[in-house]
């Protein structure tokens, strides 16, 4: 556990300038998101310690919408306030926003996205290394007593059933909450192909676009592939506003590129309005979000303080790091399809854990070794 009295307080512009930089870089998805935020803010830059950190995380995972964006707002909140939660917020989504809005032109322009397979050969296998390296540091400080790793495994079990993300959640801090003196202290351990499609020449109106996303970001828990389902219900099936290769292109795209995965919705907001659509259904599905953490982030505090809320703290981190011990199986078994790739994975995860090495060089070496080994 991390020191409070050593912690630095950053700048609001110091703030804007790491979740800009994060949004611009950080490819893989909410759990590798998770991972970059753990080794630079509470390793490196010391703005927020690792027990703080977890319980944002839990909490984080407790919202409807996209889990890292929230977990980043959070971290804004509780170091400079509404301002910091706007700034944090505001410059994780925009770049990739701006990136997914140019990838999205280009598709309605020319049909397809060449040239992207190699780099994300070489990027997958550095997010399992990097996401590998976050559950080993958060682990030291969630797995507290035997009762909490009890906990974990029963965790990762109902997870890959698989139960719904959020009954796990809640099963974890409700273990923890009734079973809280129920053992003594443990010693802590230790080729993607765009398929082209015609877009529908129907420009929908813009209030339609932001009414579905704002629907969308209010109701849909866990990662991209829930928001696929939820998409594939309501704007496929129901409203028929896209094909599904329409639909898998955007995801696609959206788990392509760095930064928050829900930018699909930037995505599919152009091709259905163009810019104009893009700006209203990025706004919508990433508005409860701000919402909820404001609502929400000055009782997290509070809550750590009571003994009951505590222990129900406790078990939800355990069982958030469950959550990610599962997706970082199913992240591996797509990442690792070669020696190579499973060479870099192992040179990151040594790297990682082994030294301070900043995890974007990691990212950036990835995708250049993905690129020349095509």
């Amino acid at each position: 556990m991390n020191d409070d009295s050593a912690l630095i307080q950053p700048t609001l512009g110091e703030i804007a300038w790491f979740f800009l930089k994060l949004g611009t870089l950080a490819f893989g998805g909410p759990a590798a998101h998770v991972a970059i935020m753990e080794s630079q803010l509470v390793g490196r830059l010391r703005w927020i310690s690792r027990e703080e950190f977890l319980d944002l995380l839990g909490a984080s995972n407790l919202l409807p919408g996209p889990s890292s964006t929230e977990l980043a707002i959070y971290i804004g909140y509780r170091l400079k306030g509404v301002a910091g939660l706007l700034a944090a917020g505001i410059c994780f989504i925009l770049p990739a926003a701006l990136i997914v809005g140019f990838l999205a032109w280009i598709y309605v322009r020319y049909g397809s996205l060449p040239g992207i397979t190699g780099v994300l050969r070489g990027v997958k296998p550095v997010v399992i290394a990097l996401v590998l390296q976050a559950l080993v540091r958060l682990a030291r400080t969630a797995l507290k007593t035997r009762y909490l790793t009890l906990i974990s495994l029963i965790c990762v079990a109902l997870a890959l059933i698989p139960l719904n993300p959020l009954a796990v959640l809640c099963i974890g801090g409700v273990l923890s909450a009734i079973g809280r003196d129920a053992a003594p202290p443990a010693p802590a351990l230790a080729t993607l192909t765009f398929r082209s499609a015609a877009i529908s020449a129907a420009q929908l109106g813009i209030a339609s676009i932001f009414g579905a996303f704002l629907k969308i970001g209010c109701i849909v828990f866990g990662s991209g592939y829930v928001l696929l389902a939820f998409l594939q219900d309501d704007l496929v099936l129901k409203r028929h506003w896209l094909s599904s290769d329409q639909l898998l292109d955007a995801v696609a795209i959206g788990q392509a590129t760095p930064g928050p995965v829900f930018t699909t919705a930037t995505f599919i907001g152009y091709l259905l309005g163009g810019p104009k659509g893009a700006a209203a259904a990025t706004a919508a599905i990433f508005l409860p979000a701000f919402v909820l953490v404001a609502l929400t982030g000055r009782f997290i505090p509070r809550l750590r303080v009571s003994w009951y809320a505590g222990a129900f703290l406790d078990g939800l981190n355990v069982a958030s790091l469950s959550l990610m011990a599962v997706v970082l199986a199913a992240l591996t078994r797509s990442a690792i399809v070669d020696v190579k790739t499973a060479m870099i994975a192992v040179v990151g995860a040594m790297l990682l854990l082994g030294t301070r090495i900043n995890p974007t060089w990691l990212v950036v070496a990835g995708a250049i070794a993905g690129v020349l080994g095509r």
